[in-house]
């Protein structure tokens, strides 16, 4: 099993901007001219392994883009590992300050590995610019598990913390958070759970079917080509509401099952530091135009995606927001602090 790496400087998300308009790059340093942008191929960052909910979303994002012809430059998706995101989101600081063409997916994973990784820098360094989607998280067992229920696993996971073996995404992000607040609902200790973390849904997959992991929890678009299988059942989602993982039929939530957690993981997108007002408007508008197509809306119906859209000041506030409610939560259950 392939372990998460739990080190990185992190950074931190600045001001965006909601409205766009169009200006030739003279105008940017004064101010004054409508923006042209993008001039040239836009690099968008996914800061984690392919396979997992962050890759997902660049990669539809670039085919959006490109089957609906919305911008008339290329976009080009390239990945980099570790750290909940946080070794990616140190690059785009460091290596990216200042240029617009390089954008990066984040969420609310990167809110809780910048805190679990205790980072000595704050997200408020890098340039909000909107979030995008909002997912239920799902918890899966292979399908000759034992466990046909969540709380049999829950009662299990309370008796005998050792002998379940949890599987998800990066040290401090959604998947972990979920476990804990679970563990704490159901009376266990949420310091005693065995969390494994990977730096991409097809690590935790791979280790799930390979018998290394008793259950794992990850994003429900992630887990549904294994359910339509029948190579893992899914036993709750966290939502508010039940939701086809990928059986037939809605999935029972946890509160279904007599717990009361609710927890939705969300995803947005990002620019370095360094960017002016008007160019930040500029690129708002591109994801504006994203956000409103009708690839997009396809997109959030075939991944059963919820629209989750915030921009400029709203998106600002919004990260200020989560990362005040995530330290919170990471401190309570023990991965903070």
């Amino acid at each position: 099993m392939k372990r998460a790496v739990a080190v990185a400087v992190s950074a931190m998300l600045v001001s965006g901007a909601l409205a766009g308009c169009e200006r030739d790059s003279p105008g940017a340093a004064n101010g004054s001219g409508p923006v042209k942008y993008p001039t040239k191929t836009v690099q968008l960052m996914v800061p984690a392994a392919p396979g997992g909910g962050w890759d997902l979303t660049g990669r539809t994002m670039q085919k959006a883009f490109t089957d609906g012809k919305l911008i008339d430059q290329s976009v080009e998706v390239y990945n980099v590992t570790g750290a909940a995101g946080t070794i990616g989101l140190a690059q785009l600081v460091s290596k990216n300050n200042g240029d617009p063409h390089h954008l990066m997916v984040m969420g609310l994973v990167m809110v809780g590995g910048v805190v679990s990784n205790k980072s000595p820098v704050k997200l408020d360094q890098v340039t909000p610019i909107a979030t995008l989607t909002a997912e239920q998280e799902v918890i899966v067992v292979p399908a000759n598990s034992k466990y046909q229920t969540l709380k049999q696993l829950m009662d299990d996971a309370k008796a005998s913390p050792a002998s379940i073996n949890w599987g998800g995404g990066s040290a401090g992000g959604t998947d972990q958070i979920l476990i804990g607040l679970l563990a704490k609902a159901a009376g266990a200790d949420p310091k005693a759970m065995k969390y494994v973390a990977y730096s991409g849904g097809g690590e935790s997959k791979a280790a799930l079917l390979a018998g290394d992991l008793t259950a794992a929890v990850s994003g429900q678009s992630e887990f549904k080509d294994l359910v339509s299988s029948g190579k893992v059942r899914a036993l709750a989602v966290s939502g508010a509401k039940g939701v086809d993982v990928g059986g037939g039929s809605p999935a029972k939530t946890i509160k279904d099952e007599g717990y009361d957690v609710e927890l939705m993981n969300w995803r947005g997108i990002v620019a370095p530091p360094g960017v002016d007002e008007p160019t930040q408007q500029a690129i708002t508008a591109m994801i504006d135009k994203l956000h409103t197509s009708e690839q997009w809306k396809a997109t959030l119906a075939d991944q059963g995606w919820e629209d989750f859209y915030k921009s400029g000041a709203d998106a600002k506030a919004y990260f200020t927001s989560e990362n005040q409610r995530i330290t919170g939560v990471l401190t309570e259950i023990g991965l903070g602090g």
